[in-house]
């Protein structure tokens, strides 16, 4: 018999009764009961019961083992009565009465417990991930990212796609990030970046001929946590395809999220195919680019209603409504909620009305509504009688934001909103160009290496603000998943394009020179998507935080507690790179009051 085990925990059945097995694992859970010891042992694969009586050896012994410790048993498989099967266990037929017994690994106090899980604060969770990771939502994360992981793979080479790697160790990229930088010990004064996306490498892939490229990522970004972002590093499935358009890179996704979601979404329902919302119109009816369709209200521009209302604060202001069917009967308290919702999204208030039988509006701001304000409000919104209207005011992007996620939690509190579904979009037609609103510079307001609207011309004879590009984000139930873009990929619409954001030709040489080198020699139309892993498991495992859904991942501050990281240098490291360190200056302490 094998040194530590014959079978793995959860491989036992019905039909191995009256074998003799050896079985390892960690010591999960024990019960005492009416002088049997009860011991649930666990590994990798499962649990199975072990049971021991007071005239066995190993009794006393394995009453007194602590949790978590890994032990080796021997013993017999018996069948469990029928009152006692267990359906929550694939093992629950049977149990193993212990003959043997030895402590390979003993535990020490545990700092939290893995069984039953109780909720362990995240700093503790994190520097003892090892214990975590023990606990069976969390392996069952870990396990399903793995699943995924591989069906990519699976779904992306029948496809046709070519995986292939990309370099970590790289040049800085204006991907819109910080970059994690690399000092060269070789070459004094300089630094690699560590890559935010492949972006540059996978182009030039195409443009080396290979047609079709994925790869499951490693990306660097020096950014600040947020529940769907991880600080530091996350993984996407990175994909490029040459001779292609929007709907090409669109069918090649659209076929491998469906095949996915289905696959791992628990029965979750798939709409397909995913609707294509242009930008302006997703920021006008959801007040997001990552509209949740989860949510079956839409917004609505008013702003000319009020323009020349009686209504002095909605004058003169960007307004949008958001009508709600069947809400107008709830109580005020209904009403005083999502007016405290929206408060917490940065508003002051949240105007409402109700729409009664006779379409006669009542609420904090009917009196302020002329007759005819009343009508041009109800066609442009549609409602009818049993409505709710809530409105936001200011400026368009502090509406959008707020009133966007007050769209979606009045769907949730009024009864609009599709549970147990997966909804995808694509987000298109992206401004190619925004204005800094700190500088008042033009600068790319997405993808640099995007292929224009209407390419060098409309770069030549269109405001820039009015330029559209080939770029397109998949969004997930409010979830973005993913950017993409069809690339640019001649050398005069590259120098014009960053020209209009302010690169020098000289700039753009030196730092894009392998990219304008490939486009000088033929290179092929091409474009892709990268969505990203993490992601697509948070949502597949349904959980809230991203780091969930993470083997080992840093905190909200970009440090790994388990291992130490980011930790000091000493001075020799530091002369070898050729650096030194410049700290901020303290803060000064607060001094006390004698007064007080």
């Amino acid at each position: 018999m094998h040194r530590y085990r014959s079978h793995t925990c959860g491989e036992l059945r019905a039909a191995d009764v009256g074998n003799e097995v050896r079985l390892a694992g960690w010591l999960h859970n024990r019960r005492n009961l009416g002088g049997i010891l009860f011991v649930d042992l666990r590994d990798h694969y499962g649990v199975v019961q072990l049971i021991a009586h007071p005239d066995n050896p190993a009794y006393e012994a394995l009453s007194g083992q602590s949790k978590e410790s890994v032990i080796r048993v021997d013993g017999r498989v018996l069948a469990r009565s029928a009152e006692n099967v267990n359906p929550e266990l694939a093992t629950g037929e049977v149990e193993v009465e212990v003959t043997a017994f030895e402590v390979l690994g003993a535990a020490d106090p545990l700092p939290f417990p893995v069984f039953p899980e109780d909720n362990a604060n995240e700093e503790m969770r994190l520097t003892n991930r090892f214990l975590d990771l023990r606990r069976a939502r969390m392996h069952r994360n870990i396990m399903l990212r793995s699943a995924v992981i591989r069906s990519i793979r699976e779904k992306m080479t029948a496809l046709g796609f070519n995986e292939m790697a990309t370099p970590i160790l790289s040049a800085t990229s204006p991907e819109g990030a910080r970059d994690f930088l690399v000092p060269s010990r070789v070459h004094a004064g300089k630094f690699y970046a560590l890559p935010q996306a492949p972006q540059q490498f996978k182009q030039l892939l195409m443009i080396a001929g290979f047609d079709r490229y994925f790869q499951i990522a490693p990306c660097f970004r020096d950014e600040d946590s947020r529940a769907d972002r991880s600080p530091g590093e996350f993984y996407q499935l990175d994909v490029e395809m040459s001779f292609v358009e929007q709907e090409d890179v669109f069918g090649v996704i659209e076929k491998v999220m469906t095949e996915l979601f289905e696959e791992f979404g628990g029965g979750r329902h798939v709409t397909s195919p995913f609707p294509r919302i242009p930008f302006r119109e997703a920021m006008l009816k959801y007040g997001s680019d990552k509209p949740d369709l989860r949510a079956k209200l839409e917004l609505t521009d008013v702003s000319a209603v009020f323009a020349d209302s009686g209504f002095k604060a909605f004058a003169g202001k960007h307004v949008r409504a958001l009508a709600v069917p069947d809400t107008a009967e709830q109580p005020r308290k209904f009403f005083d909620q999502m007016g405290e919702f929206a408060t917490t999204q940065g508003a002051k208030g949240l105007a409402w009305l109700r729409v009664g039988e006779d379409l006669t509006l009542t609420g904090p701001i009917a009196k302020f509504l002329t007759e005819d304000d009343t009508k041009a409000l109800l066609g442009a919104v549609e409602a009818k009688p049993g409505y709710a209207i809530f409105f936001g005011a200011g400026e368009f992007d502090e509406v959008s934001k707020i009133m966007g996620a007050v769209r979606v939690e009045a769907a949730k509190r009024a009864g609009h909103f599709e549970e147990d579904v997966f909804r995808f979009c694509w987000i298109v037609d992206f401004p190619m160009f925004e204005r800094n609103e700190d500088t008042g510079q033009i600068e790319f307001s997405h993808n640099p290496f995007s292929m224009p609207q209407g390419g060098l011309e409309a770069l030549e004879t269109k405001d820039p603000l009015d330029i559209l590009a080939w770029q397109y984000d998949i969004v997930c139930n409010g979830v973005e998943l993913s950017s993409g873009a069809i690339r640019n990929h001649e050398p005069a619409i590259m120098y014009k394009a960053f020209e209009i954001a302010g690169y020098s030709r000289e700039q753009v040489e030196s730092e894009f020179g392998g990219m304008l080198r490939a486009f000088h020699f033929g290179a092929p139309p091409h474009g892709g998507i990268a969505p990203g892993v993490d992601r697509i498991v948070m949502l597949l495992a349904d959980e809230p935080n991203i780091r969930e859904t993470i083997a080992f991942p840093l905190n909200q501050t970009a440090q790994d507690l388990l291992m130490g990281a980011p930790s000091e240098v000493d001075e020799a490291r530091l002369r070898e790179l050729h650096l030194s360190i410049r700290k901020p200056p303290a803060k000064p302490e607060a001094k006390s009051d004698p007064a007080k």
